[in-house]
């Protein structure tokens, strides 16, 4: 079967599935007594239209490339880790654990063991149901909904039992101390005479980026990469060519908990710079329709990352300035979801045809046979 060129799977499909998406959203919005073109210009201008939108569109993007890159792996050893909220959040108290234990003198020593607490405890927790899938056939799609759930009952049961500063009555930690807080870009570029507005924005976007490099260069550049994707793409053959099962099962989830694990080092330590209740806040699902987009390639993780955050940080400006509410951006990503899930078949196709004709084309001055 004839396939697509590699750039218009990662790129053109990808883009039609957006376009579409904006259109029936426009729909919406023309339906609940709004001009669309004016709410479009006021979400990109929120987005990206100042240095505030762009801080806090990277910032949010910051979680969900983790999330996405976490999704991805597991997506490429067919596996669909939905589990990122419930990694995320034990990553989160891994974060915090490490934060809070040490005097920290400076945020580059605690940042490495902060980035080892979150990765080992969110893969730990991806651990168990990647055990259970590999021995004992239970579905990866429940148990890690399952284990979501679990994750969010023993924070909280921490944070009220164990965790909480002595005589408060907020469910959270103290704050980290000063040497284990991440500098802001504002912070950063300052030194260099860059002026930034003061945003959630910091350094573990450039950790996001790495995870980005470091994962394209895994899964393209190394024979564990190869191991993964063969499997994914053919469990018999896999097995036929002595790959294990249960190894790449549990090595392609302990890596997707761990990267889901990572986004508190920006959640938690970047912003909140203390463990509460709610702090991973629905980027676990974000991630899988950020995989979904980015086509499962770190690349376009990071670009679908990106959009999905100016669509939350636009969809906080057009609840501001209109009626419009900011559910809005829901319906958005839910259609995007839609449309490059569910319904890519329906652009795929088209595509797919029309590239399989032009190939088919003869060429001038050569008689068709």
């Amino acid at each position: 079967m004839d396939k697509l060129p590699r750039w218009a799977d990662i790129a053109l499909i990808p883009a039609i599935n957006l376009a579409l998406a904006l259109i029936v959203s426009g729909i919406v919005v023309t339906f609940i007594g709004q001009d669309p073109f004016e709410a479009l210009a006021i979400m990109v201008n929120g987005a990206v239209g100042s240095t505030y939108g762009w801080g806090y569109t990277l910032y949010y993007a910051t979680n969900f490339v983790f999330t996405g890159l976490a999704v991805a792996i597991a997506f490429h050893a067919r596996l669909f880790n939905i589990g990122g909220e419930g990694q995320a959040q034990l990553g989160s108290l891994g974060v915090a654990l490490v934060s809070l234990m040490i005097p920290w003198p400076h945020w580059t020593l605690a940042l490495p063991a902060a980035i080892v607490g979150g990765a080992v405890f969110g893969a730990a927790w991806a651990a168990i149901p990647a055990y259970l899938q590999a021995t004992r056939g239970s579905h990866i799609v429940i148990t890690t909904i399952m284990f979501n759930f679990i994750a969010s009952a023993l924070l909280v049961y921490l944070l009220v039992e164990t965790l909480k500063v002595p005589g408060s009555m907020a469910p959270e930690t103290a704050r980290f101390p000063e040497g284990a807080r991440l500098p802001s870009a504002r912070d950063v570029l300052a030194v260099i005479g860059v002026p930034f507005s003061r945003t959630p924005l910091n350094v573990s976007f450039l950790v996001a980026l790495f995870a980005c490099w470091a994962l394209w260069l895994l899964l393209w550049r190394t024979r564990l990469g190869f191991e993964i994707r063969a499997f994914g793409r053919s469990e018999p053959a896999a097995r036929y060519a002595g790959i294990s099962p249960l190894r790449i099962t549990m090595i392609a989830m302990l890596i997707s908990g761990a990267l889901a694990g990572l986004m508190a080092i920006n959640a938690v330590m970047g912003e909140q710079e203390r463990l509460i209740q709610d702090n991973v806040l629905g980027a676990g699902f974000v991630g899988i329709a950020v995989a979904l987009m980015g086509r499962s390639h770190p690349v376009g993780v990071l670009i679908a990352a990106i959009l999905f955050g100016a669509l939350y940080q636009g969809g906080a400006e057009l609840e501001f300035e209109t009626a419009v509410p900011r559910e809005m951006v829901v319906v958005i990503q839910a259609l995007v979801i839609l449309f490059t899930g569910a319904l890519d078949g329906m652009v795929r196709r088209p595509l797919e045809g029309m590239f399989l004709r032009f190939r088919r084309k003869p060429k001038p001055g050569v008689a068709a046979e």
